[in-house]
């Protein structure tokens, strides 16, 4: 009737700002019912993102979960950045054992993975990415799962160590391989070593410019705290975009920042923010997306293999920490424990598949596979590792 023409269409529709504000109270509420069955709140986020994403309910589709990259990268923006001022360039000076630890999980994780698939008749170049996206550990779940057990010590300082510096090895390792893949796929030489160059520098040189400006900035605040988080929380939303929008890798301009604005900041100009509410905020929406990001369609296919990843990837870590780890100054025992904190697997492996596949879509679909199958499993049993781990060493404080 065109009296009531001012009533909205029913049902009402999906606007950003309702979905936004259901999947945080979705998410909030999947959060504590975890707590309930003693899982980290990150499982809650995920298996929440899995019920309302395209393998569940159907109401996330492609196109919202891609339209939500900015909160994603406002996220690991936050994440990143806080895991880049976790690693202490003077405790590995101090401690030569610990960044050959560091060197050692990173390199053996790759050769265990390389070398499996290979066994399983994977191509050379298939097995190669695949075991280097393998060696990043998940700087979200590792970082928030400590964050909520408010985990302190020797093993949650090392994980988090570890964590930084195998990301930087996953992002430089695929990198270098990428000239291979372009030769593989037949592309121009404006492909094959300029665009990994391109990348690789450019991320360290916009880290390091940003990282200077950072810290000048907050010795013209001074120690308050209230401004220092405004200018971090901008300075991180500012660096993800840049980086995003200059075609570099977010993962390492804002580690790198992160490193330098530590290990630069020799007045100590930079508080320790703690970004608190506001951060979790962001980090409930990054792992309901990446709940919803997960696929499961060809995990029965490539079940096997995926386990088969996943083990050994395990292994080659687990064989470093053991090796080296009592050189580095681990307390006995605490190996084992060390190398299951590490089980959790990069979420942004989705991302590094992603882009090979928007380059060669039919190499990325054989890729794609059998990682994002691992990650599938690793999302959800991940943070229930890294718990376990934290709390079995006894440094997990109360939950919050």
């Amino acid at each position: 009737m065109p009296e009531l023409n001012f009533l909205p269409s029913l049902p009402p529709a999906l606007t950003p700002p309702i979905l936004f504000g259901l999947l945080l109270l979705m998410g909030l509420l999947g959060g504590e019912v975890a707590r309930l069955f003693a899982l980290p709140r990150i499982t809650g986020y995920l298996l929440v993102g899995v019920l309302f994403g395209p393998v569940g309910l159907g109401v996330l589709s492609s196109q919202l979960i891609k339209e939500s990259r900015v909160f994603v990268d406002i996220s690991l923006g936050l994440i990143l950045f806080e895991l880049g001022r976790r690693l202490d360039y003077q405790w590995l000076r101090r401690n030569r054992w610990l960044f050959a630890t560091a060197i050692a999980e990173s390199a053996f994780a790759f050769c265990a993975v390389y070398f499996g698939l290979r066994y399983f008749d994977y191509p050379p170049l298939h097995a190669a990415l695949a075991a280097a996206i393998g060696i990043a550990t998940s700087p979200a779940v590792v970082l928030l799962v400590a964050h909520e057990l408010r985990s302190e010590g020797q093993l949650t300082e090392r994980m988090l160590l570890l964590t930084a510096i195998n990301s930087v090895f996953a992002f430089f390792s695929v990198t270098m391989l990428l000239p291979f893949l372009h030769l593989e796929q037949q592309a121009g030489w404006a492909e094959t070593l300029p665009q990994p160059l391109y990348v690789m520098l450019g991320s360290l040189l916009t880290g390091l410019v940003v990282s200077f400006f950072v810290l000048r900035f907050a010795a013209w605040l001074g120690k308050r705290e209230d401004r220092q988080f405004i200018m971090l929380v901008g300075m991180i939303v500012f660096t993800a975009g840049l980086a995003r929008s200059l075609n570099l890798s977010v993962l390492v301009t804002l580690l790198t920042v992160g490193i330098l604005a530590r290990n630069l900041d020799f007045r100590h100009k930079l508080m320790a923010v703690q970004f608190g509410h506001g951060g979790q905020l962001f980090f409930v929406i990054l792992f309901v997306m990446a709940g919803a990001g997960l696929r499961f369609d060809v995990l029965p296919q490539v079940a096997f293999i995926a386990g088969m990843y996943i083990v050994l990837r395990f292994l080659g870590k687990a064989l470093a920490i053991l090796v080296f780890g009592r050189l580095s100054g681990l307390r006995p025992g605490a190996a084992g424990l060390l190398s299951i904190s590490l089980l959790p697997m990069s979420g942004l492996a989705i991302v590094m598949v992603q882009d090979a596949s928007s380059l060669y879509p039919e190499f990325g679909a054989k890729l794609s596979a059998v990682v994002l199958s691992a990650v599938a499993i690793l999302e959800l049993i991940g943070p229930l590792a890294t718990k376990f781990a934290l709390k079995q060493a006894g440094e997990a404080g109360e939950r919050r």
